[in-house]
């Protein structure tokens, strides 16, 4: 039998350049599921997202969304992507299994947790204050760097990185400290300042944009208190969940936000193509 994929619409152009379709996955000509093409409005052109891949429940475990995954990729090879990129939700463990047999790396991973009524407390010792207008300056340019070069280690090309830290911020942060909606606060213990936090809202939940203690503070704890304060803001400003993402390989907050009852939602993944 042959898998093959068969367009259902032309293909799309969007007017910040990117470019998508949709395609039915066949077996014979048969209609066995369906995957979504598009490129990345993140990392431009270059860069191929498979952004929804299904198939039908009698025709699973047959290897067809393997086939069609492979097909995916040499569409995206003909549009001339050098990346392909793909999100696998938490519980869609075979297809996690078979996009890491199909050369997937992780890159990173969505997780979260519900909140209660109550917020948490800060532990004694430890208490929070606003970011300032002098401070944010600084902090900026510190976490713009630290936020490209996690990209770099892990495939993205540092031009590449770059943008996406400058376009990020940009996006996220248009009236810097003041932009509505975001919280920029600073943890202190015992009058020292040990640790930021960059907290907003992403689809009705808190989220945790960046989370840093200061490197002379590190092993300390306060890691865990800035993650308290995160959920305390959240539940404060009347949110029931809280998510985050996390850079695959960095142990230390993986473990942290686990130990917090934090669970994995989404598996980023990319894979090269060469």
């Amino acid at each position: 039998m042959t898998t093959t994929l068969r367009p259902i619409e032309p293909l799309q152009h969007a007017a910040d350049g990117t470019r998508s379709r949709r395609f039915q996955v066949c077996v014979n000509s048969r209609p066995v599921g369906r995957i979504d093409l598009d490129t990345s409005s993140s990392f431009g052109s270059e860069v191929a997202r498979i952004r929804k891949l299904h198939i039908e429940e009698p025709d699973r475990r047959r290897g067809r969304g393997t086939v069609a995954a492979l097909a995916a990729e040499e569409i995206a090879r003909g549009w001339g992507c050098g990346r392909i990129e793909v999100a696998v939700p938490a519980e869609a463990e075979a297809a996690l299994r078979a996009a890491t047999a199909l050369g997937y790396v992780p890159r990173a991973r969505a997780m979260g947790k519900a909140l209660g009524a109550t917020p948490p407390n800060l532990p004694a010792g430890s208490s929070s204050r606003p970011m300032t207008p002098a401070e944010f300056g600084g902090w900026q340019d510190h976490e713009m760097e630290a936020y490209a070069q996690s990209w770099i280690s892990r495939g993205v090309p540092e031009a590449e990185a770059r943008a996406k830290a400058e376009k990020d911020h940009a996006t996220f942060l248009p009236d810097g400290s003041g932009t509505e909606g975001m919280t920029l606060s600073v943890l202190e213990h015992e009058g020292t300042r040990v640790g930021t936090l960059w907290v907003g809202t992403r689809d009705g939940q808190a989220f945790v944009y960046d989370v840093e203690t200061d490197e002379a503070h590190r092993g300390h704890g306060h890691g865990r208190s800035l993650m308290l304060l995160a959920e305390a803001q959240a539940v404060a400003g009347g949110r029931t969940g809280i998510r985050l993402n996390v850079f695959a390989g960095n142990a230390p907050a993986e473990r942290l936000y686990e130990s917090l009852g934090y669970e994995t939602i989404t598996h980023h993944l990319y894979k090269e193509l060469l």
